[in-house]
């Protein structure tokens, strides 16, 4: 049986041919466009894919003995996930390996946007010395945190934050309000999220109703001094009208790892002192990759055998 893996690093291919076993020839290839995918992936019975690689309902077409689309991360915006059902074919996702790392992150991005750590960073590194570089800065204790999507990770990200002395409030309309409370977040609707939020933390995944979300009107609805982190899915932003509610100081600053698309070639973003951008790296750790490898290694092996995965996505739901 053959299974062909993306050519992104971040799955070790030799690992997982190890986790796979000796009747499982695993290949590595260029999947970044369609062409590509299904020229790699024509007679391959699993295929194990990064964050930008294409699979489409023209490309599991042209893949007829595919038994297993294993996404190797959490995302599966790129995912046809409704052709997948339709075929027969399994699609997979590893939900929880970087967890952690990604809530890591998010504060990490928090911290530095509102301490404007890059700003102060560059002065000091090109001879200067003034704390006043870094403009107008708050104090943060005392802030609330708001959390777009209030799945796992945003749960780590209040974990990690609880000494701070924030509020906290969350969007998440899948989620039960008294289980928020346990967690000591306040429920609200997303006007009221807006409204309120001085720490904007964005962690949800890219849908249809959740494209283009955080738009203009959302960055003229937050408070001024807002600083809004994604490290969900690019999409769920607008970037440009993020660069202009910058501009206009809408928002106090923004940190991203995610992009609408990846790499960005170009960004308003780019040349903005107040956005701190990082490449999608919120889920590395040497121990995410590991737990990624062998995630994936389980769900195609299961595929491969006839069973169902245990981290199979239900077609049902409302992906993109």
């Amino acid at each position: 049986m053959d299974v062909v893996v993306s050519d992104d690093p971040m799955i070790d291919a030799e690992a997982l041919a190890d986790r796979l076993g000796a009747d499982v020839t695993v290949t590595v290839a260029e999947t970044d466009t369609e062409r590509a995918v299904r020229e790699a992936a024509s007679g391959a019975a699993g295929l194990v894919v990064d964050v930008s690689t294409p699979v489409t309902a023209d490309v599991l077409a042209a893949c007829p003995d595919l038994e297993i689309v294993a996404r190797a991360g959490v995302g599966i915006d790129r995912v046809d996930v409704g052709a997948a059902a339709e075929r027969g074919v399994a699609v997979t996702n590893v939900p929880e390996y970087c967890t952690d790392e990604v809530a890591t992150h998010t504060v990490s991005l928090l911290l530095a946007c509102l301490r404007k750590l890059g700003l102060y960073d560059t002065d000091v590194k090109a001879g200067g010395w003034d704390w006043r570089v870094g403009g107008e800065t708050h104090r943060l204790s005392g802030l609330t945190m708001g959390f777009l999507s209030y799945g796992p990770i945003a749960r780590r990200v209040r974990e990690q934050t609880s000494g701070f002395d924030l509020a906290y409030v969350a969007y998440d309309p899948y989620v039960d309000a008294e289980e928020m409370a346990e967690d000591g977040v306040e429920a609200v609707e997303y006007e009221e999220l807006l409204g309120r939020t001085d720490l904007l933390s964005i962690n949800a995944p890219l849908t249809e109703e959740t494209r283009h979300m955080v738009d203009g009107d959302a960055f003229e609805r937050l408070p001024d001094r807002a600083v809004v982190v994604n490290t969900g899915r690019g999409g769920v932003v607008d970037e440009a009208a993020l660069a202009d509610a910058l501009e206009a100081g809408a928002v106090a600053g923004a940190g991203l790892d995610v992009f609408a698309r990846e790499p960005p070639e170009d960004s308003p973003l780019f040349d903005r002192d107040d956005a701190t951008l990082t490449p999608h790296a919120a889920w590395y750790s040497e121990e995410a990759r590991a737990d990624l490898v062998e995630t994936v290694a389980v769900n195609v092996r299961a595929a491969l055998d006839g069973e169902t995965p245990p981290d199979r996505i239900d077609p049902d739901l409302d992906w993109v």
